[in-house]
């Protein structure tokens, strides 16, 4: 059960600039239904919180809590009179655990919103540019732990860009996955890597890939149990232009076998190709 820290007090009621009646607080016990539908997006050192608006007629805002597990003490963090709520304190690579309540005018504060909430923030980045490995293989790899351009074989390359045959294609190496989800709006709009239908490796080659499809948004699940996703926004003969973001904390659901011994020598790899 969730355990609230109740800091609520009567600096809530001054800060939401309503005016309060003596009788109201002698007649009014009943508080307002917990908020409904809470949900998160991740952000780069912050974390975006949505809720639906509640119904009551003496309404007065609402208070954000969190925790770092579900059923932990719950810790005030601000208030809002709006359904929405963004938690600057937030750190990439952190897990947070969230919960609204509602308050009327009359101090008359709901239990915890029941949902179980939590995020994780990542770094993310916007209109990075990579280039098509035979022509350019020193720009033409990125890596997501550095925020760097790098070579397609270098030990630090999570995926690279390569065109095949009059098709341009997002490589990543055996010891990685990578998946299409499809056409998306942003890069916002795909929120949980899967776990399964990752492109398979072909027999006698040391690279998977998927055609690149602008509008398209990739998840690429790195080679050190990293998940990361990828949109691309433009595509010429000679690069591509996408944006990114990366999870910093370590894949915790299942631990992705490595292949140990692949990236010892990537300066001298050559990519096979059937």
């Amino acid at each position: 059960m969730k355990k609230l820290l109740s800091i609520f007090s009567l600096f809530t009621l001054i800060f939401t600039g309503c005016d309060v009646n003596i009788n109201d607080f002698e007649s009014d016990k009943i508080a307002p239904n917990p908020p409904n539908n809470v949900y998160s997006v991740t952000g780069d050192n912050k974390i975006y919180l949505y809720w639906d608006d509640n119904r009551e007629s003496d309404l007065a805002g609402y208070n954000v809590y969190f925790s770092y597990t579900y059923d932990g003490t719950y810790y005030y963090i601000g208030n809002t009179t709006r359904n929405s709520f963004i938690d600057y304190d937030a750190k990439n690579g952190s897990t947070y655990y969230y919960a609204i309540t509602a308050y009327d005018r009359n101090g008359n504060e709901s239990e915890l919103s029941i949902e179980e909430v939590f995020d994780t923030p990542r770094p993310e980045g916007f209109n990075q540019s990579i280039f098509e490995y035979n022509e350019f293989p020193n720009s033409s790899g990125y890596s997501f732990k550095n925020y760097l351009v790098v070579p397609y074989n270098s030990n630090d390359a999570d995926f690279f860009f390569e065109k095949y045959n009059n098709k341009f294609y997002l490589d990543v190496w055996k010891d990685s996955d990578i998946q299409d989800m499809g056409k998306t709006s942003d890069i916002y709009d795909i929120s949980y890597a899967p776990l399964n239908g990752y492109v398979p490796i072909n027999e006698g080659e040391n690279i998977k890939y998927t055609e690149a499809v602008v509008g398209h948004t990739y998840v690429i699940w790195t080679w050190d149990n990293h998940f990361a996703k990828v949109r691309i926004k433009n595509i010429t003969n000679e690069r591509i232009v996408f944006d990114w973001a990366y999870q910093t904390a370590e894949g915790n659901r299942e631990l992705k076998r490595a292949f140990d011994d692949f990236r010892n020598n990537m300066q001298n790899i050559k990519v096979e190709r059937n």
